[in-house]
């Protein structure tokens, strides 16, 4: 002997309303499962340390008014100077509109 589907129905409402969850009679896709978990937001935010202003900041900020000192960039431009010296930079950017090539025809 079955039970109706109205009985079994009106038992799933009951169960729902008893313990907070979607009646969802069809099984229709809803994300309720996505919904009732907990934000990732904050936790990922607690996981990166707070940004702290560097000397670029400042010295974007204040411009030319403040002298500063970035003993990093100083290092970067010795050894770039040291790497033209020896012959070993980037080349320099082209000027001017591109030259055609030989024996190419149009």
């Amino acid at each position: 002997m079955s039970v109706p589907r109205a009985r079994l129905l009106d038992l799933m409402k009951a169960q729902c309303q008893v313990f907070a969850t979607t009646f969802n009679p069809e099984g229709v896709r809803m994300g309720n499962k996505v919904l009732r978990q907990r934000l990732r937001g904050p936790a990922l935010a607690a996981y990166y340390p707070r940004k702290m202003a560097t000397i670029k900041d400042v010295k974007q900020e204040f411009g030319p008014v403040l002298a500063t000192w970035d003993e990093g960039e100083e290092d970067r431009f010795e050894y770039i100077e040291e790497l033209k010296q020896r012959g070993k930079s980037a080349p320099k950017k082209k000027n001017g509109p591109p030259a055609e090539k030989p024996g190419r025809k149009r």
